[in-house]
C-alpha cells in the first residue's frame, strides 16, 4: 500500500495512524504472511483483540440507546450487529477488500470478496485503531462504520425500524406512531436527544442518541419489540 492509498484509507476510516505499521498488519492475511517473504506478521492476533473491543463498544451502545430492553434482547441485538454478515457489510462499505494483503493463492480464489476475510480484517482494523488511538477512537470508528448504518437501516435487518413499525400499525388498522423530543442535553455541537414513541395516546418506548434520526430509529425498534411482546403475552 503506497502513501496515497494509505491516506485514502485513513480518510475512509476517520483515523490517521501514528504508527502506520498497525494498519498494514491489520490488513495482512495469513496467506500473505506465509507465502510472501518479508511480509511481517498477519492480522490474526489483532482480530482476536478487535473482536473484544467491538463487543464492548456495541454492548455499551445498546445499553445507552435501548434502556428498556432486557438482557436477552440486548444479547440478541449484539449478536446480529457483530455477526459476520453485518461486519462484512461494514467492511465492504469501507472498501477494505481492495487494501487486503493476500497470498497469490488466496488472491486467485477471490479472497478480497470472502465474507470471513473481510469480517476478520474489520475486527483487526478496530484493534489497530484501539492500540493506536485508544478506546474512544475505536468506538468512534465503530459508531460511524457500523452502528450508524444499523440505526438507519434497521439493527435487525430488513426495513428500517420506523418503516417496520409503520407497517405493523397499518396492518392492524392503527394510527401512525408519533415521535416526540422529550429532552435535549449538551452543547449545540454535541447534543443528545431523548425521543419518545407514542401510539394511540400511549408512550410505548423511548431511546437516546446523538441525533434525532438515530434516536427515532432506536425508539421505533424498541416500540416494535414491546408491541410484539404484548401481543405474545395476550
Amino acid at each position: 500500500m503506497n502513501e496515497v492509498e494509505r491516506e485514502n484509507l485513513e480518510a475512509a476510516l476517520g483515523h490517521r495512524f501514528r504508527q502506520t505499521e498497525r494498519l498494514e498488519r491489520a490488513l495482512t492475511h495469513s496467506s500473505h504472511h506465509m507465502e510472501v517473504a518479508g511480509s511481517g506478521p498477519d492480522n490474526e492476533r489483532l482480530e482476536f483483540l478487535g473482536d473484544c473491543v467491538l463487543g464492548l463498544v456495541v454492548s455499551e451502545h445498546l445499553m445507552r440507546t435501548c434502556p428498556e430492553w432486557d438482557s436477552g434482547m440486548l444479547s440478541q441485538a449484539r449478536a446480529r450487529l457483530v455477526s459476520a454478515h453485518s461486519i462484512q457489510s461494514a467492511a465492504q462499505a469501507l472498501n477494505l477488500g481492495s487494501y487486503l494483503r493476500l497470498g497469490p493463492a488466496e488472491e486467485k480464489t477471490g479472497g478480497r470478496e470472502k465474507r470471513n476475510l473481510l469480517a476478520d480484517a474489520y475486527e483487526a482494523v478496530v484493534a489497530a485503531i484501539y492500540l493506536d488511538g485508544g478506546l474512544e477512537a475505536a468506538a468512534d470508528f465503530v459508531r460511524r462504520s457500523l452502528l450508524e448504518g444499523a440505526a438507519a437501516g434497521g439493527t435487525l435487518g430488513g426495513p428500517d425500524p420506523k418503516s417496520a413499525l409503520q407497517e405493523w400499525l397499518q396492518g392492524r388498522g392503527l394510527r401512525p406512531a408519533e415521535y416526540l423530543v422529550a429532552r435535549e442535553t449538551g452543547p449545540d455541537h454535541q447534543k443528545t436527544f431523548l425521543i419518545e414513541v407514542w401510539i394511540q395516546g400511549r408512550r410505548v418506548a423511548a431511546a437516546e442518541a446523538s441525533s434525532k434520526k438515530e434516536a427515532e430509529q432506536a425508539a421505533a425498534l424498541l416500540a416494535l419489540a414491546e408491541l410484539q411482546h404484548e401481543k405474545e403475552r395476550s
